[in-house]
This record gives C-alpha cells, sequence and structure tokens, in this order.
C-alpha cells in the first residue's frame, strides 16, 4: 500500500509540474515508473494489488473507448469520415510495419509495433486542441473524427493479433457471440438502465463497475480476450445513456490508468536486447508519417496542404493505446520500443501542436493551399 501511495503522489506532482509546462502528463509516469521501477532505483516493485489496480485502470480505458463507438454518429459522418481514416490507416500502418521489420522484428512483432504506431492518442490529442483553443478549426473536427476512425480499427487489429493465440474460427465464433448477447441484453434491459442512472445515489456507480468487471470475468470463462469484451460492451451501453456512464467511469479511468502508466514503467526493463537506434528510427518514422498522412488528409478533406499541416502537427502524439496493445500483446523488446516511441512522440507532438501556426508559416509558402 506504501508503494502505491507513493506512486500515486510521484504522479500527482509529476502531473502538476506537465499541466504548468503545458506537457501530457503520460511520458512523465511511465519515465518515474522507469526511474523507480526494474530498471533505475528498483524502489517500487510491481505486487499483485499494484498489478490489479492498474489493470483496472486499462480495463476502464477500453470500456470508455467502446462508450465513443456509438453507431450512429460513425452513419453520420459518412465519406468524409471514411476517406480521412483510411488514408491514417494505410500510412501510418504500413510504415510501421516494414519500419519494425526493417530494424529486425518478426512479422508478429512487427505488427504489434505496427498497431501502436498506427493508433494516436486520443487524450492526448484531443486535450491539446483544448488546451491551445484549436477546437472551432474545421481541422479540429476532422482530427476528432480520425481518433473514433482508429478506436474502431484498434478492435479490429486486436482481433488480428489475438487470432495468433488460439484458433481463428472458434475465437470469431465465441467473440460474435458474447457481442450479439451483450447488445440484447442492453435492449432488453435499456429502460431500466436509464431509470437507474438518474438515480443520484450509489447505484448507478456500482452497475457501471459491476458490469465492467462481469465483462472481464465472461472473458476470462470464455478464454476470449478481455479487450474486445469490454469495448463490446461499452458500444452496447452507448445506446442507452452514454454520457453517465462516461461521468461516472472517468473517475475509475483516470486514477486507475495513472497508475497503468505507472505499472507499465516499472515493468519495463531496458535490456542489452534494445537498439536505441532501433527506439529513435522507430519513434522518427512515426512522426514523419503522421505528418504526412495528416498532410494528404488535409488535402483530401479541406482542399488544402495547410489544413493538413494542422492535422498532422496535432496526431503524432502515441500514448495510452499503443501502451496497451504493447503491454498485452508485445514482448519485452516490443515494449520497451513502444515505451521509446510514446515518450518521444509525446513530446514532439505537444510542442508541434501548441506551434502548429508558426509551422504552417514557416512550410505552407513551398505548397500551394
Amino acid at each position: 500500500m506504501e508503494q502505491i501511495a507513493l506512486a500515486l503522489f510521484t504522479c500527482l506532482i509529476l502531473a502538476v509540474i506537465s499541466k504548468s509546462l503545458s506537457l501530457p502528463p503520460i511520458p512523465f509516469y511511465i519515465l518515474a515508473g522507469i526511474f523507480l521501477g526494474n530498471s533505475g532505483l528498483k524502489i517500487i516493485g510491481a505486487d499483485e494489488v499494484f498489478h490489479f489496480l492498474s489493470q483496472l485502470g486499462l480495463i476502464f480505458l477500453l470500456f470508455y473507448i467502446g462508450l465513443e463507438l456509438k453507431p450512429e454518429r460513425i452513419r453520420s459522418r459518412g465519406s468524409a469520415f471514411l476517406i480521412a481514416g483510411f488514408i491514417d490507416l494505410n500510412i501510418n500502418l504500413l510504415l510501421g510495419f516494414f519500419a519494425a521489420l526493417a530494424i529486425g522484428f518478426s512479422y508478429y512483432e512487427a505488427f504489434v509495433v505496427a498497431s501502436a504506431f498506427y493508433i494516436s492518442s486520443s487524450a492526448m490529442v484531443i486535450a491539446s486542441l483544448i488546451e491551445n483553443k484549436k477546437l472551432i478549426l474545421p481541422e479540429s473536427e476532422t482530427a476528432v473524427w480520425l481518433m473514433i476512425f482508429e478506436d474502431i480499427v484498434l478492435v479490429f487489429l486486436i482481433f488480428i493479433i489475438s487470432t495468433e493465440m488460439q484458433h481463428p474460427f472458434v475465437l470469431i465464433l465465441k467473440v460474435i457471440a458474447v457481442v450479439c448477447l451483450l447488445f440484447a441484453i442492453v435492449k432488453i434491459l435499456k429502460r431500466a438502465l436509464l431509470k437507474l442512472l438518474q438515480r443520484d445515489d450509489e447505484l448507478p456507480v456500482i452497475l457501471t463497475f459491476s458490469a465492467v468487471l462481469f465483462a472481464v470475468f465472461i472473458s476470462k470463462y470464455l478464454d476470449i480476450p478481455e479487450v474486445l469484451t469490454v469495448i463490446a460492451l461499452g458500444s452496447a451501453l452507448s445506446t442507452t445513456n452514454p454520457k453517465a456512464f462516461e461521468r461516472i467511469s472517468r473517475p475509475f479511468k483516470d486514477v486507475f490508468l495513472v497508475l497503468f502508466f505507472f505499472f507499465f514503467g516499472i515493468s519495463i526493463e531496458f535490456s542489452g536486447n534494445l537498439s536505441l537506434m532501433q527506439a529513435l528510427v522507430i519513434s522518427f518514422v512515426a512522426i514523419i508519417s503522421k505528418l504526412f498522412s495528416g498532410f494528404l488528409v488535409g488535402r483530401a478533406v479541406h482542399g488544402s496542404y495547410s489544413s493538413g499541416i494542422e492535422i498532422g502537427t496535432n496526431i503524432i502524439a502515441r500514448g495510452e493505446f499503443s501502451i496497451a496493445i504493447a503491454a498485452i500483446y508485445g514482448s519485452g523488446i516490443v515494449s520497451a520500443t513502444v515505451t521509446a516511441m510514446v515518450i518521444l512522440t509525446s513530446i514532439v507532438g505537444s510542442f508541434m501542436a501548441k506551434y502548429s501556426s508558426k509551422i504552417k508559416a514557416g512550410l505552407a509558402r513551398h505548397f500551394k493551399s
């Protein structure tokens, strides 16, 4: 318990410092875990309680993703949503995969790295847009929709990675059955759920927490990835009152997710297998890749390369989803590489997003808008 208290207090100080510097706090949490954990001073160890609480952070993050996957929102965006999303997907996933292969990863490891490489940090992107007062820009709406598209693709990427672990046909049947069951239960109980969410006592909180843990139980019982089940639960509940569930689950997500990033840093061991050059190459390609895809999205959706620069500079940062993929499916060397990428891209991305107007002023003259 003392170690958890120390971790939270350390993260509190780092959060205050990062906010004052207009930097994302996630890399600081990871660095603190590395410094105090296995690769550093070894002051804090990864015990079972710490592991359980950090896993709650990951689970509630996935639940939050599911709540954002509202079918009607996806349908309303139309072709522009698909065009922007597929440009972002094809460029970043392919570049990430071939870059990982080029520096020596196996095909499976390269796909895990590419998945982490592709997914931008929704939390960092949206927080940056708010902090830099850019939400009124049309490019910001496109950036936000790109995050939603990436959340959808994330589900399929996790599914593909998971097929390495068991027979894909059996896994598909189990997942389809669970998803249909969750949506059916929510539909049947929709009126009761809406009524319960209107209460001002502890019942809505207990409902939310127990529902998420029940989804994890189903995953363990049926031997399917809990990632898919928890996201499916969130998506099913998004058809009721998603704002209420977001409000209830957010404290769990925010507190436990801090411990997740810190715990991830603790568990990282930078052994001799990690090449600094490999990490730098992946990070550099990751930055260039998002800039290039954002550049093309701006041209395709807004008809302007200047808009593309604005979009690209705001979607560079990788974060919570990349770390989650590496933590669940990556080997030690994959986790270490993704950690380095997250730290570098989040710091570089935060500065480029903040000074995007100056970057556009410097580069726009080379392109015809």
